[in-house]
């Protein structure tokens, strides 16, 4: 099983606070993969995989200890197959707009 987990976290500006936010999140017990999807405006989405739901206390706990907080999480076990549905539904949206000529 593959469970997605999304953080919203306030505060990320740069490149060193994805790297920061990174390093500690990779630190919690269970934690395969971490990306940063960095925002401008508002928290930016950090998602981390793991093959088992993860402690939210040390999910935010490595936050903090990065310097940042966490608005929001938000735990998917369906995982990739929820991620797979939403893109599927995304590309048919797409071909029906652009059909093959």
């Amino acid at each position: 099983m593959t469970v997605i987990t999304t953080l919203d976290v306030s505060g990320m500006t740069c490149g060193h606070c994805v790297s920061a936010v990174t390093n500690e999140l990779e630190t919690v017990d269970g934690v395969e993969r971490v990306s940063v999807e960095l925002r401008t405006e508002g928290a930016s989405e950090v998602t981390v995989l793991s093959h088992e739901p993860l402690d939210e206390s040390a999910l935010r706990a490595a936050i903090v200890e990065a310097g940042y907080e966490a608005s929001r999480i938000e735990v998917d076990t369906e995982g990739l197959a929820s991620q797979a549905a939403e893109q599927h539904k995304h590309q048919e949206e797409y071909r029906a707009q652009h059909p093959l000529t």
